[in-house]
């Protein structure tokens, strides 16, 4: 670990010597670093629930400033890991589906059922999962992203860290502000904003909306209809924020926060990475309009012949008040309540190509949403050698989903010409005995429906004791009780005909085959089916069983009821030794345990044929070690932190595709090791400062085998996890903003230049290598000129100026081909590269954009 800090000391300074050189090239006002003074790199944090300098904070906080969010184009989560070394933030088959990642560390968000590992909280209340909370935030004040688990402080518990985002409050000092944005990509972005006093020193009031579209980023093929709509990840959101701010006393403050947001958008396709062998199959069956057959992502060329339509609902309340309590040690009483209700409903092309093979209707038949009601109470004061606080948190959380999977018109035909190696579209029917179409026939679906009620609550306190001026002690500890109950009703609206046919006739040959000891031709002559006797004879009879039976078309699954109730209680805490060496240089250590609740597979899961009885997965911790350095130098114009960590996570919950479901498993082992390094530099050139960082982390599975996993079936899947570095893991993250402004007279001019390093990392996981990204920078640019006073600024601004095209999520094709084998290989996994039939598909990254924005301020 000290070899990993002494790397971190070198890499860092590294970064400060370059600094200079980079910042000529870019632009800096005095506040676009969330700096308190113009003389200082002064960062006020509230990471510890109070007001502190982020250099004597003993934690890694990333911190960014509205001034510095504005400038690098930051409307979202996604948006904000261009300043952030150290976080990944993808989303795949929707916008809903978002995941952050914290040094290798996040929880893929196909499933509802995982909590996230990485949380984000907004204005003090908590979002149940990160895609619940992907959206416009609107007016900022700051945003911090604390790394490493912060279960003594926040009131969810997380296990990788937190997105802690703090909105502008109501002033009581009037003011209204208004933009217009245009762009490339039909792009529209308008939004309003007013504040100011209702009743003078006692109510203030903000108000902000907002209405922001543009067109699709990615061309799309319609294959065989009925879809018409040309292209996709288009944009049409719209949002409002409104707050008071009661102030009754000195000693009081309330604020009350309501919001909505609404989108109806298209997303999202996934191009081609690589074209396996079903792609003549799948070809032949959309009139050539299926795939790519030369697979090309950087052309933004799509197949999909079902519409990807998805509308989301968030709306909210919450209510904060701290109350100065004078007579009880100068204490402060902080209540949080959140109430909120999210909702999304989503239509689906699953099979990504333009042939009618699989699909989800936008009816609602696939739709998850989160009504959730959160209380927080917190009492913390201070005396001359104390800072203590002592805290509640409750959570009530009722998830409902809806899941579908509808057959095409393609469906059946496809699966015929797959088991007949491409020759007989209706070979279905000759292992079932039915008519031709009416196997999986067109416009019949699975469709399910699920429940999932967690109420949790924990008691906390996290206290510093100055033992004298240069050293400080701080222990927090956290009790954890959580309780998940859920229910799932499974449906098949033709009940699985397909499947249980194809077995009674596979199960009526084997028997025959039995009673004839073998001999085929006797078997035949008896009656038997003679397509599943030649299956039985050549041992294919479980592939055509598995492609007959994947769990949607199960008729095990039909009417299915499960219910399941578990509770779990945790103690989890922390433990920090700070040194001051001197008022500007800190030394640290720290030891948190973090830890996240278990929960339930919301997706139908099979082995073999038969549904899996256990939907539990188990809660995911982590032991963490840090080991940190803060530093203010040259008269507090620099502050350079460097800090070395240690991860240890166990049961780590990880949610997989493996081309026909996804997979829940805890993984036993995983750790990850590096540094984190930041700087906020304002330069000896007036008006120009730098902020950036870079982050190291070696995040690997520990080895286990398939005896380790909850379910050993799952394990030939898993069988690339074992000592490999995890996917969405680059080893190495670098960012830098450089900002300049100056006025000349009554023009104000600034320029922003912002970039972020990315080392290739794997996108699946699974880690198939097909699914591997590259390294790639991404580069932002803002330049702006305006009055002095800000009544009135234009910019000009360009996103991903160098175009790159990157991959956020590579997947399989579902139904098109497979990867892992059935047998142990050479390299003692079930992998084989050059036996790999898969098509892959990717969901990409936005494109390079542009525009103009005019702000108008009073």
């Amino acid at each position: 670990m000290m070899g990993v800090a002494k790397a971190a000391l070198l890499t860092s300074v590294a970064l400060l010597a370059t600094a200079p050189v980079a910042a000529l090239a870019q632009d800096a006002t005095p506040d676009a670093a969330p700096v308190a003074s113009e003389d200082s790199t002064t960062v006020i944090v509230t990471a510890q629930k109070r007001e502190q300098r982020l250099q004597d904070v003993p934690i890694v906080v990333t911190t960014l400033s509205a001034k510095l969010l504005q400038d690098a184009g930051v409307r979202d989560i996604k948006d904000m890991q261009i300043l952030t070394p150290g976080l990944t933030v993808t989303s795949t088959q929707n916008e809903t589906l978002t995941t952050a990642r914290i040094r290798g560390v996040g929880t893929v968000g196909d499933n509802p059922g995982l909590e996230s590992s990485v949380g984000v909280v907004v204005d003090g209340v908590y979002r149940p999962r990160n895609g619940v909370g992907f959206g416009d935030l609107g007016e900022m004040e700051r945003i911090e992203v604390l790394k490493g688990p912060q279960g003594t402080l926040f009131g969810k518990n997380t296990s990788a860290g937190v997105i802690n985002i703090i909105t502008k409050k109501p002033s009581f000092t009037f003011g209204a502000e208004g933009e217009a944005t245009f762009g490339n990509y039909g792009a529209q972005g308008y939004s309003a904003s007013v504040t100011g006093p209702i009743v003078q020193d006692l109510v203030a009031g903000r108000l902000y909306i907002a209405k922001r579209s543009h067109d699709g980023y990615t061309d799309v093929d319609t294959g065989v209809g009925p879809r018409t709509l040309k292209s996709d990840q288009d944009q049409d959101f719209t949002t409002a924020r409104g707050q008071l701010l009661f102030t009754p006393s000195a000693d009081a403050e309330i604020r009350v926060i309501g919001d909505f947001s609404h989108r109806d958008e298209y997303c999202c396709v996934a191009a081609q990475t690589r074209t396996g062998p079903t792609g003549a199959i799948i070809q032949a069956l959309s009139a050539n309009h299926g795939l790519a057959t030369t697979a090309d992502p950087a052309a933004r060329l799509a197949y999909s012949n079902r519409d990807t339509h998805q509308v989301v609902r968030d709306g909210g309340v919450s209510v904060e008040g701290n109350f100065k309590l004078n007579g009880l040690w100068d204490s402060t009483l902080t209540t949080v309540t959140g109430i909120r209700d999210w909702k999304a409903t989503n239509g689906q092309d699953l099979d990504y190509t333009g042939a009618d093979i699989l699909y989800r209707k936008d009816n609602g038949d696939f739709n998850a949403r989160f009504k959730t009601f959160s209380q927080e109470v917190r009492l913390a004061g201070s005396t001359e050698h104390l800072n203590w606080l002592v805290g509640g948190f409750y959570v009530k959380e009722d998830l409902t989903r809806a899941n579908s999977y509808v057959y095409g018109s393609s469906y059946e035909p496809y699966i015929g010409l797959l088991l007949s190696s491409g020759t007989d579209p209706a070979f279905v029917s000759k292992l079932t005995g039915r008519a031709y179409g009416t196997n999986f026939k067109a416009g019949e679906q699975a469709r399910d429906h699920y429940t999932q009620s967690d109420e949790s609550y924990a008691f906390f306190t996290n206290n510093s004791w100055k033992v004298n001026n240069a050293l400080e002690l701080t222990m927090g500890l956290r009790y954890t009780h959580e309780k998940k109950s859920m229910t799932a009703l499974y449906t098949n609206s033709d009940n699985g005909v397909g499947c249980g046919t194809g077995v009674q006739k596979y199960g009526q040959a084997a028997a025959l085959l039995a009673a004839k000891g073998g001999n085929t031709t006797a078997a035949v002559l008896a009656g038997a089916n003679p397509y599943w006797v030649g299956a039985i004879a050549t041992g294919k009879a479980s592939t055509l069983v598995g492609a007959l039976c994947p769990f949607w078309a199960n008729p095990a699954f039909n009417n299915r009821n499960v219910a399941d109730s578990q509770s779990d209680g945790d103690l989890s805490g922390t433990l920090k030794a700070a040194w001051h060496v001197t008022d500007d240089v800190m030394l640290y250590g720290s030891y948190a345990r973090g830890y996240k609740a278990g929960g339930f597979n919301l997706d139908r899961a099979q082995t073999g044929i038969t549904p899996d009885t256990n939907l539990w997965f188990d809660p995911e911790t982590v032991d963490s070690y840090e080991l940190g350095l803060k530093t203010a130098l040259f008269d507090g114009a620099l502050a350079l932190n460097i800090t070395a960590f240690d991860q240890q996570y166990q049961n780590f919950q990880l949610n997989t595709f493996l081309g026909t479901a996804f997979v829940v498993e805890s993984i036993p082992d995983l750790k990850s090791q590096g540094f984190d390094a930041d700087v906020y530099w304002r330069t000896p050139i007036a008006g120009l400062s730098f902020q950036g960082g870079i982050s190291y982390a070696d995040t690997k599975y520990g080895d286990f085998t398939a005896a380790d996993l909850d379910n050993p079936t799952h394990f030939p899947g898993l069988s690339l996890l074992p000592g490999a570095q995890v996917s969405f893991a680059p080893k190495w993250t670098s960012s830098g903003a450089i900002t300049w402004g100056h006025t000349f007279g009554k023009i104000r001019t600034s320029a922003n230049l912002t970039a972020k390093y990315t080392s290739d990392y794997n996108t699946g996981s699974d880690l198939l290598p097909f699914k591997a990204q590259d390294s790639y920078t991404l580069v932002n640019a803002r330049l702006a000129l305006g009055a002095a006073d800000r009544a009135w600024t234009v910019e000009i601004w360009g996103q991903n100026l160098t175009d790159v095209s990157y991959k956020q999520v590579v997947i399989n094709a579902p139904l098109q081909g497979s990867g892992f084998q059935s047998t142990v290989q050479a390299d003692g996994t079930y992998y084989n590269q050059s036996l790999d039939t898969n098509t892959y598909d990717a969901f990409l990254g936005a494109p390079k954009t542009y525009g103009v924005t005019l702000r108008v301020k009073y």
